[in-house]
Formats: C-alpha cells, sequence, structure tokens
C-alpha cells in the first residue's frame, strides 16, 4: 500500500477539500487511521455503529444479509468513499455489514467525536456534515449503485425476501 499521508487525505477527498489549515488540524484529533487485510471484517450488521469510515487506499465491500438468505455484497466502495454511515446518523447498529475487498488504509472517526466537534466547533462540525452529506447523495445517484441495489431486490424477489423497509 502506498500509505496515502493525511495532508494526500485532505486535498484529494471530496469529505476534507477547502478545509483551512485549523479545521485540518482539529479534525485529524478525531480521525484513527487502520490497516485492514484481504477479508477482514470492519463491523458487521446488527453490530453497535461506533464509527464512520472513508476508504484511504483499497476497497471495502458492503455487504447485507437478509433474514433468510445469504449475504449479498451491495456496494464496493473505493477511494474517497465513505460507510458505516449509521454512527454519523446517529442510528443505534449498522444496517449492513463491511468487509475489505483487498488490502485496504481507512480513516476512523467516532460517532461521537462528530456530535462533540458539531457542537464544540460548529464550523468545522457543520462542514464535515455537509460533506457527509453530499458524499451519500452522490452515492446514492450513481447508477453504479442502482444497478445493484435493483439485482438485490430482484434477488429478494426472486427468493421471497421482503425488501428493506417492505
Amino acid at each position: 500500500m502506498n500509505h496515502t499521508t493525511f495532508d494526500e487525505i485532505f486535498d484529494n477527498f471530496t469529505i476534507f477539500a477547502g478545509m483551512d489549515t485549523a479545521q485540518r488540524d482539529l479534525l485529524k484529533q478525531y480521525v484513527i487511521v487502520c490497516e485492514c487485510a484481504v477479508d477482514e471484517v470492519i463491523f458487521e450488521q446488527g453490530e453497535p455503529a461506533e464509527f464512520l469510515y472513508v476508504v484511504a487506499e483499497g476497497e471495502v465491500a458492503i455487504q447485507f444479509k437478509p433474514d433468510d438468505g445469504p449475504a449479498l455484497v451491495v456496494s464496493r466502495l473505493k477511494e474517497g468513499e465513505v460507510f458505516g454511515w449509521s454512527a454519523a446518523f446517529g442510528s443505534d447498529r449498522y444496517t449492513s455489514g463491511a468487509v475489505c475487498a483487498r488490502p485496504s488504509v481507512l480513516l476512523r472517526l467516532r460517532g461521537d467525536d462528530l456530535k462533540m466537534l458539531r457542537e464544540n466547533h460548529p464550523e468545522t462540525g457543520i462542514l464535515v456534515l455537509e460533506r457527509l452529506a453530499t458524499s451519500v447523495l452522490q452515492r446514492l445517484n450513481n447508477p453504479r449503485y442502482h444497478a445493484q441495489v435493483m439485482a438485490f431486490l430482484e434477488h429478494g424477489l426472486k427468493n421471497g425476501v421482503r425488501p428493506i423497509g417492505g
């Protein structure tokens, strides 16, 4: 792995782009860098939602396991993409699982730290939340993910699995 530096991450990833030095330094206090091997489980569906993640290097597979079927890969995330939204949105549990599809470097931010950042440094906290919301919306509107979600729903309908929220 190339071991991307914090400065490269903050320069290259949309979620951090445009932050001034003080905001970057503040956010760096909360970010933890994690290295993961192929097939390493980052979190399981249903586990307590503690961390928000950004893929700095590598690839992460997001999996959803219906009650009566095998886990299905619903998306594959690459550099700069965000996952573990449940921790940022205040959900108690992750609604899907995450597994490293390739050796990866991840940035991890505790959901509680994001809340503290928002309370104690509103300008930076709001900026991070706005960037997170933009990232989520871009991913949901991406045709690549739309096709994967459609395949997931079709699989569920063919096999008698209720769609999410159904």
